[in-house]
């Protein structure tokens, strides 16, 4: 992360820094890596869920515990709060990077920049904060080991995927440190990624998915989500969202009209260029929107918007609770919890949603925040539990990569280069803990299981 302290004055050499990176190895071991799945402070399953589940909405609950006691790689999905009570008990280099804080293999997916590129990126930031930029890796490991297992791969192929995964990663940013500071930062991870992270296998799933995501856009989302409704007195037109429960369903008129104020609190957050854009748009309606596994019972609406004759436009307005991190990782000072996620996203994403921002609305007299972002704008994504083996591991690599750019653009990637430098026991280590840690969490979800077999947690599937 960038000092508080700017010094523009004192040169610094790469060797310098690498030499930096290399001691860190006195503190933290590369081998270190390879230990224990969990720590002796994690709390125990059901109070963790029971804890995740404060300040959501209670008749969604059961739908939240009924989706992660689908599988394991589904429990996980939903645990990020656990894993990093976990991964606090055990080592760390040192320098921090602007964490995704729930690097799971199923988040980095697809999605359309504002020239109509497609890339892949990690596209999840509820979790985001700075911290040790092992975690993120090791969640990522871990998460395809659980996704191999959910897809029928044998166990040497999982350890594959994951000891892939950090090699990538690597290599990677051993790659980055060796390039032009503008250069790694500017650098898009379009479809040339795959051929960079020796990934090529998967070109025809990548082709597919972004041919697909090119589709999903406002439109498709109002042909499929909305009907036209006219307006006999005054002869104009609207459309309406049509309710399909319990996914998508109406609002009433209070919690609208809370949306649409929050709406015009939420321009001022937008980079200056893109005010004026926003606001030539008109809301003709908002609805209640489920979404995601960590995230179903936290509110969440669409708002439709009208823009020139038929142009449409779909945001999604979600709430923006704490980071699960946050109390494993050193305080800092309090701030708008929407702010935090687009900083966050803002800062790793090589292209962000150009209407990303954040705001407060006023719901049932309580100010809740949330963060405003385009629904459904090209966005995709390759299912790695879908994946056979040769393909999860080419899958591995990919993310692995992509996270090493992640975090070269709050983390020098000369510093990390210069720990990681030739280490491959780091590789079989993180894999090795990846295994380790899914054997871990097919436990926790066990327990989960057991107690909505018991009766002691609601469940519900939708």
């Amino acid at each position: 992360m960038c000092s508080n302290v700017i010094d523009f004055r004192t040169p610094v050499s790469a060797e310098d820094v690498r030499d930096r990176g290399r001691a860190l190895r006195d503190r933290a071991p590369v081998e270190s890596r390879d230990r224990a799945a969990v720590s002796a402070s994690r709390p125990g399953v059901l109070d963790f869920i029971d804890a995740s589940n404060a300040g959501r909405l209670p008749h969604l609950i059961p739908l939240r515990i009924g989706r992660m006691a689908a599988s394991p790689y589904s429990f996980f999905r939903g645990s990020a709060g656990l894993m990093a009570a976990d991964l606090a008990g055990g080592p760390a280099s040192g320098p921090a990077a602007q964490l995704c804080g729930d690097a799971h293999a199923a988040n980095f997916g697809l999605y359309g920049t504002p020239r109509g590129d497609i890339v892949m990126d990690i596209n999840d930031f509820d979790e985001t904060a700075p911290g040790p930029w092992e975690w993120d890796l090791e969640r990522l490991a871990a998460s395809l080991v659980l996704a191999g297992r959910e897809g029928g791969a044998s166990e040497d192929e999982c350890l594959d995927a994951a000891r892939d995964a950090a090699r990538s990663y690597r290599l990677a940013v051993a790659a980055l440190a060796e390039q032009p500071f503008l250069t790694s930062w500017t650098a898009l991870p379009d479809e040339s990624v795959i051929t960079r992270a020796s990934a090529d296998a998967l070109l025809e799933q990548f082709r597919k998915a972004a041919k697909k995501a090119r589709k999903n856009t406002s439109a498709k989302v109002v042909r499929k989500w909305t009907e036209h409704l006219e307006d006999h007195e005054t002869g104009y037109g609207t459309r309406k969202f049509v309710a399909d429960p319990p996914l998508l369903t109406p609002v009433g008129e209070r919690v609208a009209e809370a949306v649409i104020d929050g709406l015009a609190g939420y321009v001022s957050t937008l980079r200056e260029s893109r005010r004026n854009l926003i606001t030539r748009f008109t809301v003709s309606d908002i609805a209640f929107r489920i979404v995601g596994t960590g995230s179903v019972g936290l509110h969440s609406y669409l708002a439709l918007l009208h823009g020139n004759d038929d142009e449409v436009l779909v945001l999604q307005i979600k709430q923006a609770s704490p980071s699960s991190l946050t109390p494993y990782l050193p305080p800092v000072p309090a701030r708008h919890e929407g702010e935090r996620i687009v900083q966050g996203a803002r800062h790793v994403q090589a292209e962000t949603d150009i209407l990303l921002g954040w705001t407060t609305l006023t719901l049932g007299g309580e100010r809740l925040p949330f963060i405003v972002r385009q629904f459904r704008n090209l966005k995709g994504g390759i299912d790695p539990a879908s994946l056979d083996a040769g393909l999860l591991d080419d899958y591995g690599r990919l993310a692995g990569a992509l996270l090493a750019r992640a975090h070269a653009r709050s983390l020098d990637p000369r510093l990390v280069a210069g720990y990681l430098d030739g280490a491959e026991a780091f590789d079989e280590a993180v894999a090795r803990f990846a295994v380790r840690y899914a054997d871990r969490t097919e436990v926790d979800h066990g327990q989960l299981v057991t107690a909505v077999k018991e009766g002691r947690l609601p469940a519900e599937t939708a």
